[in-house]
């Protein structure tokens, strides 16, 4: 969350979640800043922050060959990952703006920026979004030479971007031009560029061949009669989308919009069309979508409390603050079940689902997911209506009392990757049957929100 919406989140989070009853159970709870693990899963190393950006937290990832992006509130950091056992950071850019989801394309890196700023550089400072010179949106760097990123573009956006999600060209656009959608939500009729109603996304459309030449191309409208605003329990009423996350072979995408699930027809790259949409009592505020690798199914995170409160304990129970578990069944979102870390932490630690993605099981539909200060979960959805944990890393309270965790965990060529606010970058590998055969799938490129199938990726499993 960013400026004033932070501010307005956590007064809803207070207002929405009034945690009382019993506490998690002591006995269940590692000490303080202590790493625990089931026993398929191995903490291989943490590589603490660089020093540049040390004092801000870290967010998303996204890897190409031997490198992994790691997003910063104060920037991005570069991590040569070659060796997974021997991660070595290559170099940091200080450029600050929350979030800075990042998505990688060839040499360029995209980040996002819900921050208003003074300006659009990489020494802006804060600057009220009531002014209308402020500016958010999407910052571009060339990052051929990995050592040293060359910022060479910035896109204003309405309402800034709070995530961002790469779409590749069809056809032979594909060669051409890269596509970038930008969910951004929280508009106030004191902002100029960013007042009500904001129903809508932002699609930015980047000339491959001449990246400083970006710009916004649509902005399509996704609720044109408004979006779910008055059910009991939401922590804000929908007014734009949170996260999509496209699956561009099969022309579709998720969108996690707030009050709102949304399936879209993204054959059009510029003008995706809502083909479903579905609400659940139980959600208070729809954060992010994985596809199955088949798209018969998607997964729906629910960030309850908006990321800042204890929501895996036995007060707020299983379903609240849960993933949802939907078929895709004509076309249209058929809820299954809800699956949520059964392992309580402790009332100090935020807790709540957050960003994953697939391990490339042949056949089975298996994710890795962080959970903030519930850590890493691997969990099974094969059977939509009984998924099960099959593996996790976890870490106790932090000593000092503060918040934390785990911001994203995924999973790339044989080793699980988590960027945490504090510890930095962790890596895991879990050994189990169930996961071993994804030791054969290799890729070139993950950017968790552009989902691509695992066939034609060079797994070698039968």
């Amino acid at each position: 969350m960013s400026r004033s919406r932070r501010s307005l989140v956590l007064a809803a989070v207070a207002a929405v979640l009034a945690l009382s009853g019993m506490p998690a159970q002591a006995a269940d709870i590692p000490p303080p800043d202590t790493v625990v693990t089931s026993p398929n899963v191995t903490h291989v190393l943490n590589v603490p922050k660089p020093a540049p950006i040390a004092a801000t937290i870290n967010t998303d990832l996204a890897f190409q060959g031997d490198y992994a992006y790691v997003g910063n509130y104060g920037g991005f950091s570069i991590y040569d990952i070659s060796n997974p056992k021997k991660v070595t950071p290559v170099s940091s850019v200080v450029c600050p703006g929350a979030q800075m989801d990042v998505s990688v394309y060839g040499d360029l890196l995209f980040t996002a920026v819900d921050s208003s700023r003074n300006n659009d550089s990489c020494s802006s400072t804060g600057q009220s979004a009531s002014i209308k010179e402020s500016w958010e949106g999407v910052r571009i760097f060339d990052v051929s030479d990995k050592t040293n990123p060359r910022y060479i573009k910035s896109v204003e956006t309405n309402c800034g971007s709070h995530t961002l999600t790469l779409v590749p060209g069809k056809g032979r656009d594909r060669l051409r031009n890269v596509y970038i959608y930008v969910s951004s939500y929280l508009p106030a009729d004191n902002f100029p560029d960013c007042a009500p109603p904001h129903d809508k996304i932002s699609i930015i459309k980047v000339p491959l061949r001449d990246p400083a030449a970006a710009a916004v191309a649509s902005t399509p409208v996704v609720f044109p009669d408004g979006g779910n605003e008055t059910q009991p329990g939401l922590l804000l009423p929908t007014t734009g989308c949170h996260d999509i996350t496209v699956y561009a072979e099969k022309d579709i995408a998720a969108g996690a919009c707030m009050g709102d699930g949304v399936l879209f027809d993204i054959s059009d790259r510029l003008n995706p069309k809502v083909t479903a949409r579905t609400t659940d009592p139980n959600f208070a505020f729809w954060h992010s979508a994985t596809f199955s690798n088949d798209a018969r199914k998607v997964v729906f995170t629910d960030e309850l409390g908006g990321g800042g409160a204890a929501t895996c304990n036995e007060a707020t129970g299983p379903n609240r603050g849960a993933d949802a578990i939907y078929e895709i069944v004509k076309g249209q979102l058929v809820f299954k079940s809800y699956f949520k870390i059964s392992r309580y932490q402790a009332d100090s630690e935020n807790c709540v689902a957050h960003n994953g993605s697939l391990i490339p099981v042949k056949g089975r539909d298996i994710m890795v997911q962080a959970w903030y200060m519930g850590g890493v979960s691997i969990w099974d959805f094969t059977d939509g209506a009984r998924p099960r944990e099959i593996g996790y890393f976890d870490r106790g309270p932090r000593a000092d009392g503060s918040g934390g965790g785990v911001w994203s965990a995924y999973y790339y060529n044989g080793y699980i990757y988590g960027a945490d606010f504090h510890h930095g970058l962790d890596v895991l590998k879990i050994s189990d049957p169930l996961t071993d055969s994804a030791r054969f799938v290799r890729t070139d490129r993950l950017n968790t929100q552009t989902q691509e199938s695992y066939r034609g990726r060079g797994h070698g499993h039968g």
